[in-house]
């Protein structure tokens, strides 16, 4: 795609909006950049930047005239109801997000991942797999760093590793990776979406661009991406922790094997092997096994990667431990189902730090999860009271509610005892707080490493 002198506007200073900007300014595109604070509240240096490449910088104010422009780049976080979304879509303007320009302005291979949760995970490990393989990659989408700067820059045998939400699966149209993945969903993004149909629906636009050249790596454990395998024109590849396959990864003998599509099974690594705690983590593991094998990379490499991951930042991060108490951060627990899991993976009495931004989740099997297993919970952010009414239906009673991360942490290290465990998982978004996930375990990390021991 040629953006050279074309009148392109970005909607959302988010951190792909900034990306796509930069890219197209580069590309020598006309460049109009537009976000709901006003310019006070922007970065002084941002806008500086955006004056001296002569871009139109509208803070806090719409455009009004938009019948010039040639298309229109949306940030994720930005809701196609906004209404200089609805503005640009009624003047029939072409409307995409980040991710469909990578596509259309770069180069490289796509490994497409997404689904509720342990996307980062598996992201994450799958690179690290391919990189231990000696193929070109980046790791790029909702793991942190915007698709399009490494996309303007790969060759045709560049992989790109991507994690992709539903948010930005939305504004894609010809994107077309030659492996996708979808690992679970479960109700998440309700106040953007509505239903989990709608959210299902999102996620599956990941292979709709896919032929029978291309694989769809899906969670056979999990009934609602096994309704969407149906719909792919891929070579559908699943894994299953539980059930042992004709095709895809699984559990024998307490191994990870993956059985080709000529039926000969590979052995992968054993279970004992793997660093990153939880059967969660389990199925994270068996979707990248799949991801790289079907790309092409032998098992033993695929085993040796995965044997050697510990794991990424603020997901069962472990922190540090201060007089026998030890602090995991889980800040990428941002919704209930994903804090289940975190709970689910550690056995010993727990403090829990959770709340934030509610995504119109319901709290009550978050609540169910704590087993016994979670003695005080102290709430922060905008859903505390929300979880509190539904810790107090569930009849769980030790409940603090604090005001601010300093006092989550002060609280919980004075309520702990020596053998117990603090875990900051929220099951909720930090968009009342925070600019984003790493962001508040960045915060949590600090305040527990200046606690006075």
């Amino acid at each position: 795609m040629d953006v050279k002198n074309k009148d392109i506007l970005i909607i959302g200073m988010g951190r792909s909006g900034i990306a796509a900007a930069e890219v197209l300014l580069s590309l020598g595109a006309r460049v109009s950049v537009y976000d709901g604070k006003t310019s006070g509240d922007m970065e002084p240096q941002l806008i500086k930047y955006f004056i001296s490449r002569n871009a139109v910088c509208y803070f806090g104010e719409e455009p009004g005239y938009i019948a010039s422009f040639d298309l229109a780049v949306v940030s994720p976080g930005v809701p196609l109801t906004n209404n200089l979304v609805k503005r640009i879509l009624d003047q029939k303007i072409e409307l995409i997000g980040e991710v469909e320009l990578a596509f259309r302005l770069g180069k490289g291979k796509y490994a497409a991942i997404t689904g509720t949760n342990g996307k980062t995970t598996t992201t994450v490990l799958t690179g690290e797999i391919f990189k231990q393989a000696g193929r070109p990659t980046e790791v790029v989408g909702n793991v942190g760093l915007a698709v399009v700067k490494k996309a303007v820059k790969a060759t045709d045998d560049t992989w790109l590793i991507t994690e992709l939400s539903s948010f930005q699966l939305e504004t894609t149209v010809d994107f077309h990776p030659q492996i996708s993945a979808i690992l679970n969903i479960t109700p998440d993004h309700l106040d953007r979406h509505n239903t989990v149909d709608n959210y299902a629906d999102a996620k599956a636009l990941i292979y709709r661009n896919q032929n029978e050249k291309d694989f769809f790596v899906v969670n056979r454990d999990d009934a609602q991406c096994w309704k969407l395998a149906e719909k792919s024109s891929a070579r559908v590849i699943p894994f299953s922790r539980t059930t042992e396959l004709c095709l895809g990864a699984f559990i024998k003998d307490g191994s990870i094997v993956i059985s080709d599509e000529e039926g000969i099974v590979h052995q992968v690594c054993r279970v004992s092997e793997i660093q990153i705690p939880g059967s969660h983590n389990l199925e994270n593991a068996l979707a990248a096994a799949c991801i790289a094998f079907f790309a092409g990379i032998d098992a033993t490499t695929v085993g040796k990667a995965i044997t050697g991951f510990e794991g990424v930042a603020h997901r069962l991060e472990f922190v540090c431990e201060i007089n026998g108490v030890r602090f995991i951060n889980d800040s990428k627990g941002t919704n209930p189902d994903a804090s289940i899991k975190a709970l689910e993976s550690i056995d010993s009495p727990m403090i829990l730090i959770a709340g934030g931004y509610d995504k119109d989740s319901s709290y009550g099997d978050f609540i169910d999860a704590f087993g016994g297993k979670v003695k005080a919970l102290i709430l922060i952010g905008k859903t505390a009271g929300k979880i509190k009414q539904a810790a107090e239906d569930k009849g769980f009673r030790n409940i603090i509610m604090a005001k601010n991360m300093e006092e989550c942490v002060k609280e919980s290290f004075r309520v702990a005892q020596a053998g117990d465990t603090v875990l900051l998982s929220p099951a909720c978004a930090s968009w009342d707080m925070y600019s984003d996930f790493e962001q508040r375990g960045e915060h949590f990390k600090s305040c527990v490493l200046n606690i006075e021991k």
